[in-house]
């Protein structure tokens, strides 16, 4: 890949309904103010973990990432518990990418059954990805580049709104005066660090850089570059939507929008702005399903090579594809889809809570794996300026995007509603550090965790 594909599969996978549906559930919950502050402290966030991601990609860039970080520089079982989480993550969201994409298509296909769509969305993710790397990186670069334009257009048309140059005529323009109309903070401080989990599974994604680096042409140039591109795309893409969220809608109304990109499109003038949003969030959900199938497969595929799972999920084809790990992958999320039709309350409840509670987590695992590489690393003798790329003001950085993450999960304590996935996810990481203490091959004499590649 190259640094143009490592870019739009980082906004590809963070980009998606979160943004384009649920951006107004922060306004409301937050305020206009809360909700501004709330993705400025999340931009910051994922800046101090990508930096520690960079100077561990750079360094080592291989394709399980982070996972084979935490494998080497915390422990392995670290490392197969971040494999499990990622993977899970992943495969969640793939059950419901393609459940969601299917019911958008019943809007203009209404006789067409729904699983057919979703059948339908899924062999294409499933084909995108089991080529070549090239091929994948292709799609996701196209697909990535019509969400980008449109939040570039909400945000142009949406300023426009706001100073009064597009809209009905004869209305005066909005300006700002939504985002103090209540006060600063009207619904309190506390909602600004409850809403920062919801900020944080907003940003997840830009991780994938990580993931990708181990596939990428000249990673020592391409992995740095991409992350900054990355980020300061993402704080102006998201922080700009909001800033035009929060100025054009009330904060009670924007909370019960179907989507905010609808309405303010519709209040501007723009014709069918349904049917485009509709197009758009399809499209949004292809990429996070395409994205989200190459990391899982990665994930399983790292675990195959560390030899904590069979080997034939460390098999490659002659084009690079663990197809075995990309197939196991592609049925977890045909599974997760039907635990959310027939079980919805109950096992798939528990798969999203687990999902959300992961992305926070990895995080931590990164900033943790940082901090213990660098240590390492001069521990050995190494001199830190010879580093292909080195985070700034270590330990200061891997130790603010860990408290900060931490911080996350401390604000899920506080909301009843999402307290769940604190309930279900740290019982899950105990069972995978208890499943690898109860299978790893090392334990019993087993051949070395480092596996070879072997091709099909």
């Amino acid at each position: 890949m190259q640094s143009r594909h490592l870019v739009m599969l980082s906004l590809g996978g963070v980009i998606g309904t979160g943004l384009f549906l649920s951006s107004g559930y922060t306004v409301n919950q937050a305020g206009p103010m809360g909700a501004i502050l709330a993705y400025l402290i999340g931009g910051v966030v994922v800046y101090l973990v990508m930096m520690c991601l960079g100077e561990l990609s750079v360094h080592m860039p291989e394709t399980g990432a982070f996972s084979a970080h935490a494998t080497r520089y915390i422990g392995p079982g670290t490392g197969y518990t971040v494999a499990w989480l990622y993977w899970l993550t992943w495969t969640v969201a793939l059950g419901s990418e393609f459940t969601a994409s299917g019911l958008l298509m019943a809007k203009w296909f209404p006789d067409v059954p729904i699983w057919i769509w979703s059948a339908l969305f899924a062999l294409i993710v499933f084909l995108t990805n089991a080529f070549t790397p090239k091929i994948f990186a292709e799609t996701e670069f196209w697909l990535s580049l019509i969400k980008v334009a449109t939040v570039v257009i909400f945000i142009i048309v949406g300023a426009a709104a706001i100073f009064g140059l597009a809209g009905p005529e004869g209305q005066p323009a909005p300006m700002f005066h939504n985002l103090t109309r209540e006060g600063f903070f009207p619904t309190g401080v506390m909602p600004i660090l409850v809403t920062m989990l919801a900020v944080s599974f907003a940003f997840s994604g830009t991780e994938l850089i990580g993931i990708a680096a181990g596939e990428t042409e000249d990673p020592e140039k391409n992995v740095p570059r991409a992350i900054r591109a990355t980020l300061w795309r993402l704080v102006v893409f998201f922080v700009g939507t909001i800033v035009v969220i929060a100025a054009m809608l009330p904060r009670e109304q924007a909370g019960l929008v179907e989507s905010p990109f609808v309405t303010v499109f519709a209040m501007t003038g723009i014709p069918h702005a349904a049917d485009i949003m509709n197009f758009v969030i399809i499209t949004a959900l292809l990429s996070a399903a395409n994205s989200g199938l190459y990391a899982a497969s990665r994930m399983l595929w790292s675990l195959g090579e560390q030899r904590t799972l069979p080997s034939m999920f460390a098999r490659v084809t002659r084009g690079g594809i663990p197809l075995n790990a990309l197939l196991f992958s592609m049925l977890g999320g045909l599974l997760a889809l039907l635990s959310s039709v027939f079980a919805a309350d109950t096992l798939y409840l528990v798969l999203v809570s687990i999902s959300g509670f992961a992305v926070v987590a990895v995080w931590m695992s990164i900033a943790v794996s940082q901090l213990c590489f660098r240590r390492q690393f001069v521990r050995g003798g190494g001199d830190p300026a010879t580093l292909g790329y080195r985070a700034p003001f270590y330990p200061w950085v891997p130790l603010s995007a860990f408290i900060a993450c931490l911080l996350c999960f401390i604000g899920i304590a506080f909301d009843p509603t999402q307290r769940i996935a604190l309930y279900c996810g740290i019982p899950f990481i105990a069972v995978c550090y208890l499943a690898f203490y109860l299978t790893d091959p090392r334990r019993k004499g087993g051949a070395d965790s480092s596996a070879v590649k072997e091709t099909s």
